[in-house]
């Protein structure tokens, strides 16, 4: 996969995902954002809100969403400063940045 915009991503563990993610806001380059509780709950905004649930498993970055009974999978990559970007199993791409704390 071509990183997104052109930026030096590096692939983050299962530990570093869940560090850069729980209690943290993300904010997609579509304009969509997504609150990560530490609860393992979920907010993601594009239009409406949807509630899911999320969590760390073999270095993946997890989520379910209903009606789905199954959980999708993504790697986590970061730029090493406030870029995250999220890589499906099929190549998509979905970059965006963490909110300062």
């Amino acid at each position: 996969a071509v990183p997104a915009q052109g930026q030096d991503w590096a692939a983050l563990d299962g530990a570093a995902i869940a560090l850069a993610l729980r209690d943290r806001h993300v904010t997609y380059d579509n304009g969509a954002t997504q609150q990560f509780y530490a609860s393992g709950r979920t907010l993601y905004t594009h239009g409406e809100p949807s509630w899911g649930s999320w969590q760390v498993e073999a270095d993946q970055y997890c989520s379910l969403w209903s009606p789905s009974p199954t959980w999708d999978c993504y790697e986590v990559q970061s730029d090493g400063a406030d870029g995250i970007n999220f890589l499906d199993p099929w190549g998509n791409e979905f970059p965006g940045v963490i909110a300062p704390e």
